[in-house]
């Protein structure tokens, strides 16, 4: 039975949970495929605000790719192009892209393809027993050069290359140590954290949360400002949202942020 990505939706937040549930919500090639397309249809929504990613119960975030599929859908190197490039990699590539905070929910097993999706995500909340690393040199293959973008900006050559020549599976405070992770608190209080997460980014402005994502990604190319970009980071003084902000802090009370 094959896995798949469950969406709900409430308000201007989207949760995706990885459900594959006999196989500790390991992806397969259906599940990276609707993750893409799900994650692309969500980029392109104006009215998003934040998106949760999750493991479907909390035994696992995800505990991998589905390896039992590898004999069919990698069969020959064409096979292996397709579902790393146009499956794999591409769902990885859609959720950096999101505009808008994206936040992984850890609990359990966090390996690999799991990793690797947690890895792209913008914050990321881990119970004390989950577990992570990517032990594919046990299993005779590399990690897909397009898979590991995520990864590599988020801890550097270093641990990436400790995490891949090793193999080793690391507990979550070592993990939390070497940057892969936001902040671990207790099992039990991993969902009202990541939640709680999510609801401190939501009283900020809507557009000020998408700009802070663009700027980020565009200044870690390296590449010096134009005076057109210099500009163009004072727009929110044309948006109504910047009033609001002002006119509430200085009447000491809640800002009621419109997204324009």
């Amino acid at each position: 039975m094959s896995g798949e990505i469950v969406l709900q939706r409430d308000g201007g937040i989207a949760t995706l949970s990885l459900s594959n549930p006999d196989k500790l919500n390991a992806v397969d090639a259906g599940m990276w495929r609707a993750l893409h397309a799900t994650q692309t249809a969500l980029n392109a929504d104006p009215d998003l605000r934040c998106v949760l990613l999750r493991g479907a119960g909390d035994k696992a975030f995800a505990a991998g790719g589905d390896i039992e599929e590898f004999l069919t859908v990698r069969a020959t190197v064409d096979d292996a192009l397709h579902y790393h490039e146009d499956l794999v990699a591409a769902a990885l590539d859609a959720i950096r892209a999101c505009p808008v905070p994206t936040v992984a929910m850890i609990q359990g097993a966090c390996i690999g393809g799991g990793l690797e999706i947690a890895g792209c995500c913008d914050l990321r909340i881990a119970g004390e027993s989950s577990r992570f690393g990517a032990p594919i040199n046990k299993l005779g293959f590399s990690m897909y050069p397009g898979e590991m973008a995520g990864l590599l900006d988020l801890v550097g050559p270093a641990v990436l290359l400790e995490i891949l020549l090793e193999g080793r599976i690391l507990s979550a405070r070592e993990a939390l140590a070497k940057g892969l992770l936001t902040r671990v608190v207790d099992d039990e209080e991993v969902e009202r954290e990541a939640l709680a997460t999510v609801s401190r980014i939501l009283k900020g402005a809507p557009l000020v949360a998408r700009w802070h994502k663009q700027w980020v990604h565009r200044l870690a190319d390296r590449r010096p400002l134009g005076t057109d970009e210099k500009r163009a980071a004072f727009d929110f003084l044309a948006t109504e949202d910047y009033r609001e902000g002002l006119d509430a802090f200085f009447a000491k009370r809640t800002p009621d942020f419109k997204g324009r």
